[in-house]
């Protein structure tokens, strides 16, 4: 029992070490400063990754500035949002922005509204704000979806927030959902954003360069001791 108890103690000092060497961020969804923890999803290992405090990873928080940059200049106190595949974090902060708040999923429970993104179950023009996050990548059909996206947008000044994971330079279909990719049905790569400037007049590319590295929004890749950083990006579209 004591051997096992001095185990566990020497593991929580070598843990507490190692976060008290690491580089320190601050998260700008909850506002924690301090080191950020390490990740290995099947996907693979990623380093300053996590906030330990809200659990958000590098695109959270990228996505948390970008939405701070737009309601600079976007009045949402009157307008309605629909947010897709809710995050916890973003929920709470988008029902503090806006006048209305919906969200909806295919899959998740609790939402507002279970649809397909390609068969939206709303009249034309119904919302102001779109914002879905690593969704597009899990839809076969995503030009169908980004045509019921922008047909549910409120003609003029309405915006859709659509990033997915950029992890290459030219976009690779699947035949079927990958399982080691979490039942993605495509790669995307950067030439991706090209499909929404079919149904958009205008695509701004925030990246995580555009915002202090304090925050970390950037994706570290690494093998051991040996890292690639590289940006994420966040797709901003226009009517």
């Amino acid at each position: 029992m004591l051997n096992s108890l001095t185990r566990k103690i020497w593991r929580i000092s070598q843990y507490t070490t190692s976060i008290f060497k690491k580089d320190k961020y601050e998260c700008p969804l909850c506002g924690y400063v301090g080191a950020f923890f390490d990740v290995n999803p099947p996907t693979g290992y990623r380093k300053n990754c996590l906030c330990p405090r809200c659990n958000s990873a590098e695109r959270h928080r990228l996505q948390k500035l970008v939405c701070d940059t737009i309601f600079e200049d976007f009045d949402s106190s009157h307008a309605k949002i629909l947010h897709f595949a809710p995050e916890p974090y973003f929920a709470k902060y988008f029902k503090s922005k806006f006048k209305d708040y919906t969200s909806a999923d295919l899959m998740m429970k609790n939402v507002d509204v279970k649809c397909d993104m390609t068969e939206l179950p709303f009249e034309d023009g119904t919302f102001d704000f779109i914002f879905a996050s690593h969704v597009l990548e899990h839809i076969s059909n995503d030009m169908k979806a980004l045509s019921e996206i922008k047909r549910i947008l409120r003609p003029g000044k309405s915006i859709a927030v659509l990033p997915v994971p950029i992890v290459c330079e030219k976009t690779l279909e699947y035949s079927e959902p990958n399982p080691l990719e979490s039942g993605h049905v495509r790669s995307p790569g950067k030439d991706y954003f090209e499909r929404y400037l079919k149904h958009f007049a205008k695509v701004k590319i925030f990246t995580s360069s555009d915002f202090a590295e304090s925050y970390q929004t950037f994706i570290y890749e690494a093998d051991n001791t040996l890292g690639d950083k590289r940006d994420d990006y966040v797709p901003v579209c226009f009517l």
